[in-house]
């Protein structure tokens, strides 16, 4: 079947032809590609067309489409376990990597998805502070669980109103929405309601309304207020863990955050989350404690041998962080000498492989609001010339582009090209 048929007949059966919303590429005007295969950075779709890939499944494959010691790990375990909803020693072994890998994780819990793991995070947070509301930033992405799907109410002190269809009031009065980058608005929040927010979760470079590092003063100022109100810091590194450094986001910070999740990378492209910290705080959680969360695929034996086996490559090949760094920084020059040439207004963000190019004329983007004054027009301009030149590249002005150990630099050369042909 062809792309055509294929997403066609699919929407009849999934709302949209889809099981996650931008994949329908609705707003770039067109259907989307049906991919089928995937070797390094080429992938390609039903009708046998191939891209060089900078979506890279949104993140988690660092080390290109079905690197071979991952694929080997999965079919090896495969033969003798799937599933058992029981402990196993890749648990311990996945486990045990991340705590003494990782800075401030002494203990974790896995699930199956970043989702998963924050909204777990959040609960852990309130079981262990006695306190009820947190505080999320706009434009940060925790995934769909209802007290994160808040927009901002009409002014910065208010509670947030529901962001989507289906979300009671008394799921997200509890949520707090902060601006990223603006410590004084964070301190009224606190002002206003530090005795009863348990938590403050933040993205410390998000990817969701495109790349946006958190300024470093920003993220000290959280540490300060979280401890001066009994709060907990939570850095969602569902997107940024072991991608932006080996050690994530939290090593580019001189702050030390209470709990961290990961997923995405960890899983070596299967489905997987986790969150961990402080030991005194994960030993609230069921059995030991009273807060609980279960989940029957947590820690399945073949997710922890795909996610074991890319953590190895990575750790003992930190030099790809290198590599990366270098091709990025070509990419995010050449693209900035490009329209600079054109005429073409943007500004490029970048933390190690997370990119994006924002179609506008402030710089730097350091927040939401500054994301929201992109030409959104220019954009599916520049998306649809880049799809039609071979390139996969995220759909949608709020997303990351992705780098990854085998990209290389005629990867790059090539986009850089294909730019330069673009028709503002």
């Amino acid at each position: 079947m062809s792309n055509q048929e294929i997403f066609d007949e699919s929407k009849k059966y999934m709302p949209g032809g889809v099981n996650s919303p931008v994949r329908a590429y609705r707003d770039m005007g067109i259907d989307p590609p049906v991919m089928k295969s995937g070797k390094g950075v080429i992938i390609k779709d039903e009708d046998g067309n191939e891209y060089i890939d900078f979506v890279l499944a949104w993140g988690p494959m660092l080390l290109g489409h079905c690197n071979e010691e991952v694929v080997t790990a999965i079919k090896e375990i495969s033969e003798s376990a799937i599933a058992f909803g029981a402990p196993t020693e890749l648990e311990l072994q996945m486990s045990r990597f991340l705590c003494e890998e990782m800075d401030n994780v002494e203990m974790v819990r896995f699930v199956n998805s970043g989702t998963e793991a924050t909204m777990s995070a959040i609960k852990l947070a309130r079981g262990y502070t006695g306190k009820n509301k947190i505080i999320k930033f706009a434009g940060c992405y925790h995934g769909h669980f209802d007290g994160f799907l808040v927009e901002a109410g009409s002014g910065v002190l208010t509670e947030g109103i529901a962001g989507c269809l289906g979300i009671p009031n008394d799921s997200i009065k509890n949520t707090l929405v902060g601006v990223y980058n603006d410590m004084e608005q964070v301190r009224r929040l606190f002002e206003a309601y530090g005795d009863d927010i348990a938590a403050v979760i933040i993205e410390p470079v998000a990817g969701n309304m495109g790349v946006v590092k958190a300024e470093d003063q920003f993220i000290e100022t959280l540490r300060v207020l979280c401890d001066e109100y009994g709060s907990l810091l939570i850095f969602d590194e569902v997107m940024s863990g072991f991608r932006v450094a080996y050690k994530g986001a939290q090593s580019l910070f001189n702050v030390k955050p209470d709990l961290i999740t990961y997923a995405k990378i960890i899983g070596g492209g299967l489905p997987c989350g986790v969150y961990g910290g402080r030991r005194e705080i994960m030993e609230k959680l069921s059995p030991l404690g009273g807060v609980y969360q279960a989940g029957t695929m947590s820690g399945n034996p073949v997710v922890m041998a795909a996610g074991i086996s890319t953590l190895n490559i990575i750790k003992e090949n930190q030099e790809i962080y290198n590599h990366i760094n270098k091709i990025g920084e070509k990419l995010q020059k050449g693209i900035e000498e490009i329209a600079r040439e054109k005429g073409i207004n943007l500004t490029v963000n970048r933390v190690g492989g997370m990119m994006t190019v924002f179609f506008t004329d402030r710089n730097p983007v350091r927040s939401y609001d500054d994301a929201k004054s992109c030409d959104l027009e220019m954009f599916k301009k520049y998306f649809l010339h880049m799809l039609n030149n071979g390139f996969n590249i995220p759909q949608s002005q709020f997303e990351s582009m992705f780098l990854s150990a085998v990209h290389t630099e005629e990867h790059i050369d090539k986009f850089l090209e294909a730019f330069r042909q673009f028709e503002a």
